[in-house]
């Protein structure tokens, strides 16, 4: 009888453990997909998900991609009736234990002076640096943003 008590204890330290292992930790990244873009446009969108299980409040201070000159990490802001897109430069908070969604109509990766048009079906790699978390490098999948929350905002610069 002490024996199975003691088997039990066991196993369930040993479940307990293999659950914490597995908890999210650190910034994770989901759900990041670009706009496509047509012939002559210098600019396009990256969006995602980005959960923030690191235990202490985080910024996204930058990013960078080689389809385009920079990046910035953008808000729209209603002026004047107008949605108008504006520069973050001091980054995107990302408070513990959140997620913030970047997404058309809200915060957002502005890829400025592409290189070339953005294509359905390709990737683009962008590289996310954080004020505290290791910098990390994301895949988007170009897509249409068809079917996605918030893609069919309209903006103005």
């Amino acid at each position: 009888m002490l024996y199975h008590k003691m088997l039990t204890g066991i196993c369930m330290g040993l479940f307990a453990a293999a659950a914490w292992a597995q908890a999210p930790q650190g910034i994770q990244v989901e759900q990041a997909w670009a706009r496509f873009t047509t012939p002559g446009m210098s600019m396009g969108g990256a969006f995602m998900d980005i959960h923030n299980h690191s235990g202490r409040d985080d910024e996204l201070v930058a990013a960078e991609t080689a389809v385009a000159q920079t990046v910035e990490l953008h808000t729209h802001i209603h002026e004047q009736g107008v949605m108008r897109m504006r520069q973050l430069p001091g980054g995107i908070a990302l408070p513990q234990g959140q997620t913030v969604r970047l997404q058309p109509g809200g915060l957002h990766l502005m890829l400025m002076g592409l290189q070339q048009p953005l294509k359905t079906g390709e990737r683009v790699t962008v590289k996310l640096t954080f004020r505290h978390a290791p910098p990390q490098t994301v895949v988007l999948p170009v897509e249409t943003g068809a079917g996605r929350s918030g893609a069919a905002t309209k903006h103005h610069h």
